[in-house]
């Protein structure tokens, strides 16, 4: 049993203590705020630390734009797939602990993943044949979405279609469930070959149910969330606490489809409900940034260590290599030029390249929803934006990166 974290504030010092210019910080608030006005943002909390303290923290606008709630700092959002790094982390304290190694096959420990099938399409033909792989997918492939699966809304292929018909996003059904579903479809492409952002991190929440005997949500709660001092981090939101769930607009403001986020007031702790291991988790700016704090700290917060500097450092090294981008469907838009992809993280490779500014072994990731982080090694610093505007995601992500760069005057 882990230790359970004293869990003492994280500190806060003065922007300009740290290198961040008060003025420009105070800028940052302002533009938010604009989009804010303009009715293109409902709300926002941004969270931004560096050397260890926290150096901006603040809400704006509202929490839910139906009731005109006050945004607040303790407001709790739908994160996504800013749960996967989390869902990584307990792989890799399993593998820490000589329970799993990264080189198993999958069907090691989930044996309905023995003899998969991948789809191919014949060449100059539009009938889909089913193949043998040529190596299984191994627990290495899941981490770095190396392992072969696909996500159905990232595209019309044959495979994401049957996807969509086997309703694999599904929340009406057990972790177990999930995962034998999605074995028995085929596979988008050969393991190992390409990177295609995939629901492999729903998959490894299976293995560590099976790994662990605890469902995904105790592992986490017990494992990590409460040792991190992350109280209001999990798969679902008690009644209590529902009066602080953020909202996205009723309608969407630039006229795309309504969003559609899912419903973290239904108890999932029955194990009736899917536990979401690639993106089922809610949590707050402050939960989140203890995370992140920890990650900075290379697997270390309030005297709880729960991995090693150097697994830390492993997880957030390159591990594609030469291995391409699938190159259809949406997956080439969320790599972009000058990253690869680490052990639940987007990895930058260099500082330039990239149309975002950030250093050298910076990582990142985010939540389809609009939530969003980046950890700077090289800086000290790791900032958070928290946002439920789902179809405005791939504008605010960017604006909020260069204007926490743009503070930085040391």
């Amino acid at each position: 049993m882990n230790k359970i974290a004293n869990v003492k504030k994280l500190p806060t010092a003065n922007p300009a203590t740290v290198g961040i210019c008060p003025q420009r910080a105070a800028d940052l608030l302002t533009t938010l705020q604009g989009e804010i006005d303009n009715q293109r943002l409902p709300g926002a909390v941004v969270l931004v630390s560096r050397r260890g303290k926290i150096a901006l923290f603040e809400s704006l606008g509202e929490q839910d734009p139906q009731t005109a709630q006050p945004m607040d700092k303790a407001s709790i959002f739908r994160i996504y797939s800013m749960t996967k790094p989390l869902v990584s982390l307990a792989i890799m304290m399993l593998m820490e602990q000589g329970r799993v190694l990264l080189a198993d096959p999958i069907e090691k420990y989930l044996p309905e993943y023995a003899e998969q099938k991948v789809a191919r399409t014949e060449e100059g033909k539009k009938k889909v044949k089913l193949h043998a792989v040529a190596k299984p997918a191994t627990v290495h492939d899941l981490l770095r979405h190396t392992a072969g699966l696909t996500y159905e809304f990232l595209g019309t292929s044959t495979v994401q279609k049957q996807y969509a018909e086997a309703r694999i996003g599904s929340r009406q059904r057990t972790n177990a469930e999930f995962s034998e579903t999605l074995a028995s479809l085929p596979l988008q492409l050969e393991p190992g070959t390409a990177w295609e952002y995939s629901r492999a991190t729903d998959v490894l929440g299976r293995l560590v149910e099976v790994i662990s005997g605890q469902t995904l949500g105790s592992f986490l709660r017990h494992q990590i969330l409460m040792p991190l001092g992350m109280v209001d981090t999990a798969f679902s939101v008690p009644q209590a606490q529902q009066h602080r769930i953020a909202e996205p607009f009723a309608s969407d403001p630039d006229g795309g489809p309504p969003p559609m986020l899912i419903d973290v007031r239904k108890d999932v702790a029955s194990g009736t409900l899917l536990e979401s291991g690639g993106g089922g988790l809610v949590s707050t700016a402050m939960d989140y940034a203890r995370f992140l704090q920890f990650m900075l700290n290379r697997g270390e917060l309030g005297g709880v260590r729960l991995l090693s500097p150097q697994t830390v450092d492993f997880m957030t090294a390159d591990h594609l290599g030469n291995l391409p981008i699938y190159p259809h469907g949406a997956s080439p838009l969320l790599l972009p030029a000058g990253h690869g992809f680490g052990l639940g993280f987007a990895v930058r490779l260099a500082s330039g390249l990239a149309a975002v500014p950030g250093s050298q072994g910076l990582y990142y990731w985010g939540g389809i929803a609009g939530t969003t982080f980046f950890v700077d090694p090289a800086q000290d610093l790791f900032a958070l934006m928290m946002i439920q505007a789902p179809n405005q995601r791939e504008y605010y992500r960017p604006l909020f990166r260069s204007l926490v760069y743009a503070a930085l005057v040391d």
